[in-house]
């Protein structure tokens, strides 16, 4: 897992990276080293890692399609008051 990629998971997660830290019960200069390619997390570390990322897409999938079906919804109540307004 690239450092990278440990910050994006760190952050869809809106997490500091003391919070994060203490999910995988280290100190915050781990998860610092991690982010910058000083260290690397342990297998163990990176598999929840991947769960945590897994997690964090599905939620922004599931906010992407709330929202499409927000702005779909807005739209036909839009074309509704419209049409009932030109009467």
């Amino acid at each position: 897992m690239t450092p990278n990629e440990i910050v994006y998971i760190r952050k869809s997660l809106g997490l500091t990276q003391a919070d994060f830290a203490r999910l995988f019960d280290v100190h915050i200069m781990t998860i610092s080293k991690w982010e910058r390619g000083v260290a690397v997390p342990s297998p163990y570390q990176v598999s929840l890692m991947e769960q945590f990322k897994l997690k964090a897409t599905h939620e922004a999938e599931q906010a992407k399609s709330e929202v499409k079906n927000l702005i779909v919804g807005a739209g036909v109540i839009a074309a509704l008051i419209w049409l009932l307004s030109n009467r």
